[in-house]
Order: C-alpha cells, then sequence, then structure tokens
C-alpha cells in the first residue's frame, strides 16, 4: 500500500522557514508600531510590541511541536483551521498574562476591549500567514510534479540497458540452472511492475524490498564478483513506513554496481547500510572505485540529481548528498521520519 503524502507541518519546522517566520513576525510588530505616532514613547512601544508579538511565535512553534502527533493525523483543511485555532489560543493567553504583567499602562483601555483587539489581528495574521504558507506547499508540489517527469525521460533511456544485461543472463541460466531463470524473471518483473507504476510515494520498506530484488538479479549476472553487505538497525520496524520516492534508492545501488563493481576484474563490495536518528532515518550506499578511472570521471552523476530533486521535493529535510572517498564513493539519502 502507498505510504501517505509528506504532511505540510514537516516544512515548519526546518531552518529557512523557522527563520522565516521570525523575521516575518518582527516586521508586523515594526507595522503596528508605525500605525501609532511617532512620537517620543515609539520606541517603548516598539520594543514592547516585538517582544509580544515573539513571545507569542515562540509558545506557538512549541506549542504545535508538542501537538505535532495529532496534529499530523488531520486533512489539510482541518491542520489549517487547527493551526489558526491554536494561534488564536496562544496570541490571547500571552496577551492576557502581558496585561496582567504591565497592569497601570494598560489602564486605559479594559480587558475585553484589548482581547478581542488581539483576537482579531491575530486571525487576520494567520490567515495571511496560512494562505502564504499553502501557496509555498503548493509550488513545492508542482516541483515535485516536475521533477517526477524528468526522472520518467532518465527511466526511459536507463532502463532498456538493465533489460538486456539481465535477459542476457537469463537466457544463459535457462537451461543450467531454469530455478534461478525463474526467479530472475520474477525478480525483474516487481522491478518493472514498481517502474511503470508511476511516480509516486512508497514506505522504505518497499522501497528496500525493491533493492533486494534487483541486486539478487545482479548477484546471479556477476556471482561471486559482486558481495553485498547489509546493515540494518534494530529499530528499523519503526520507520518501515517513512515516505519515500519509488525507486529513489535503486538507481544509486544500480549507479554503485556499474562504476564500483562491473569495471574491476575482481568485483567489489556494495555497502547499503541503514541507520535511525532522532527524527529521520538515513540510507547509506558505498561502493569501492575503479583502478583506472578517478573520482573525479566516474560518472555517479548520472541520475544522481533526479533522485536529489524528488527527494527534496517529496519534504523539508529529505536530502541526497554524495562524497567521492579515498578508496571509494557514497551516496547518503536522508528521510524525515516525522517522528
Amino acid at each position: 500500500m502507498p505510504a501517505p503524502r509528506p504532511h505540510p507541518l514537516l516544512a515548519l519546522f526546518t531552518a529557512p522557514v523557522l527563520v522565516a517566520v521570525v523575521l516575518s513576525s518582527q516586521a508586523l510588530a515594526a507595522m503596528l508600531s508605525l500605525a501609532r505616532p511617532l512620537d517620543a514613547d515609539w520606541p517603548i512601544r516598539f520594543g514592547l510590541t516585538s517582544l509580544a508579538v515573539l513571545w507569542i511565535v515562540l509558545v506557538l512553534l512549541g506549542a504545535v511541536r508538542l501537538a505535532r502527533p495529532l496534529l499530523l493525523r488531520l486533512p489539510p483543511q482541518a491542520w489549517s483551521w487547527a493551526m489558526l485555532a491554536l494561534l488564536v489560543v496562544v496570541a490571547s493567553s500571552v496577551a492576557w498574562a502581558g496585561w496582567q504583567l504591565a497592569g497601570g499602562p494598560m489602564a486605559a483601555e479594559s480587558p475585553l476591549r484589548f482581547l478581542v483587539r488581539v483576537v482579531a489581528l491575530a486571525a487576520i495574521a494567520g490567515l495571511l500567514a496560512l494562505l502564504i504558507y499553502q501557496n509555498y506547499w503548493r509550488a513545492l508540489q508542482s516541483s515535485a510534479r516536475a521533477d517526477a517527469a524528468e526522472l520518467e525521460l532518465l527511466r526511459a533511456r536507463l532502463h532498456p540497458h538493465f533489460l538486456f544485461n539481465t535477459l542476457n543472463t537469463g537466457a544463459a541460466l535457462v537451461h543450467d540452472r531454469p530455478e534461478e531463470a525463474e526467479r530472475l524473471l520474477l525478480d525483474l518483473a516487481d522491478l518493472f511492475r514498481a517502474a511503470f507504476s508511476g511516480p509516486g510515494v512508497i514506505p522504505l520498506s518497499e522501497e528496500l524490498a525493491l533493492v533486494r530484488r534487483y541486486l539478487e538479479i545482479e548477484s546471479l549476472r556477476f556471482g561471486s564478483r559482486l558481495e553485498v553487505r547489509w546493515t540494518l538497525p534494530d529499530a528499523m520496524a519503526a520507520v518501515a513506513a517513512t515516505p519515500v520516492p519509488a525507486l529513489a534508492i535503486q538507481p544509486l545501488v544500480e549507479n554503485a554496481i556499474k562504476h564500483g563493481v562491473e569495471p574491476r576484474l575482481e568485483g567489489g563490495t556494495v555497502e547499503i547500510e541503514v541507520s535511525v536518528q532522532p527524527g529521520q532515518v538515513t540510507i547509506r550506499i558505498g561502493n569501492p572505485l575503479a583502478a583506472q578511472a578517478p573520482a573525479a570521471s566516474s560518472g555517479h552523476g548520472i541520475g544522481l540529481e533526479a533522485v536529489r530533486a524528488r527527494l527534496t521535493a517529496l519534504a523539508p529535510g529529505a536530502a541526497l548528498v554524495t562524497r567521492a572517498e579515498a578508496d571509494g564513493f557514497s551516496a547518503t539519502v536522508t528521510l524525515p521520519t516525522g517522528a
């Protein structure tokens, strides 16, 4: 079953968005202060307004972080209204606490009138913020669709090469080892079913299962020249449902074999290491480099940009980092778990 699409809330707790939220809150404080006369008390009013708005933002972010497991279960429309309601409640609470602390300076205005003004300002600012944020999320999803179309073009160029090699391997096995030839064709059918089902998001466990099928095919082709070393964490079950673009990890393993095993007469070892950290899971694919090909010309860039773009569009925090090492090459995928 396909995994759910990444929730827009996951984008809120990334460094660029947090910086934008804080800066926007201070811009709002400046606008509110400039609406009043620029007299000798204006710097004091601006300082108090800036402090109050900053407190509202910080308390709101803390409340959203605590309520995130519940908010992630809500559909987009309900999530938007829940965020707006939470903003109004937090703004009213912080404003009431400020009223109690200030006391005398606010005595010219009744508490009820003050709270009504705060609620109205919070509701208007919240609606504008949600509108801007939803436009940002739509642009992110449009970018994901464009990147998926680019990947489809890449698949059309890469799959025939893999298909021909696999069929040749199957033809060589069909007489002497028919059971292995049958297994090869079944694995090939699973891979192509995933490839032609269209771009989408699947659980990490399904993507790794496709990688295993691909490696079974390549093991029949390379024999003892290909060694695969898996390293899985004890907490693998907890992150098995983590969303990942379909066929995002398999091309990295394919690159590792193509550039790290195939050119070497003695073959090589492909390492697949999955590790779990708070809030994210990383998948590292490592391979040796061919002795006759320096790292700069190893050709690992083919397809990597398409995979990187799909991961970036999946959710904030998802990324692909590649690194040429002294005796090998590694590609590391980072996926947010939403935990």
